[in-house]
């Protein structure tokens, strides 16, 4: 789906508190305390920590999660994903590094993760990555591969559709958008599983019926499709 230009008011970025945990209430809570924060001591361990599951189990939710959190803490992180073609040289002044996708790094930012991962572990810095696959199973170079899986490892687990209803009637409340049954129902059975992208239907939705001056309905979301 196309993103529709408009103002779609609201947003929610990226945070622990927006995560609904469900089966990852234990990924959750060991990056809570990770990261310290509402009376609670940081850990900051140097152990590192690898997530992994299937697209849409939230893993980059989660990531952006403890950089926001490390932001709000005034500490700066390194950050690797797949689009960052040409990663920097890592900076002493990191807490931790960030790295995402894993699964599909191409050899140059292979190098860059070891360098980070290297650095970070030398001087008792946070690692933490996602990939959509076990560590054993990454098609990685051997030294950055065995590095991902020594740590602590947590296997994430895409919600159910009762849980994806929660999440999303939680975050039409949060918008102050009713969302029916029957238009829960829709979204759940005609678009894709993955959360984020039910997550960004939602927004579109929300803008598309501030811009038409309509209540969100079978008929609404039909028309929006139309009229991209």
């Amino acid at each position: 789906m196309k993103q529709l230009a408009l103002d779609i008011g609201i947003a929610t970025g990226p945070s622990f508190d927006a995560f609904f945990a469900g089966p990852n209430e234990a990924a959750l809570r060991h990056l809570q305390l990770w990261v310290g924060g509402a009376g609670s001591p940081a850990l900051h361990s140097p152990v590192p920590t690898y997530l992994w599951g299937e697209s849409g189990s939230g893993k980059t939710h989660l990531l952006e999660s403890v950089r926001v959190a490390l932001r709000e803490q005034g500490a700066s992180v390194g950050w690797l994903h797949a689009g960052l073609l040409e990663p920097p040289e890592f900076d002493e002044r990191w807490v931790a590094v960030l790295l995402d996708d894993v699964h599909v790094y191409t050899a140059v930012q292979q190098h860059a993760a070891f360098n980070w991962f290297v650095n970070a572990q030398s001087l008792q810095r946070g690692v933490v990555a996602a990939g959509a696959l076990p560590p054993a199973d990454l098609p990685l170079r051997e030294d950055l591969r065995t590095r991902l899986g020594w740590g602590h490892v947590f296997h994430l687990q895409v919600l159910g559709e009762s849980e994806r209803r929660a999440v999303l009637r939680q975050a039409a409340d949060a918008r102050g958008v009713m969302l029916s049954d029957d238009v829960l129902d829709y979204m759940l059975h005609r678009f894709s599983r993955d959360l984020g992208s039910l997550m960004e239907l939602l927004t579109q939705l929300d803008g598309y019926a501030l811009q038409t001056q309509r209540a969100i309905t079978i008929p609404l979301i039909r028309s929006m499709l139309e009229n991209e």
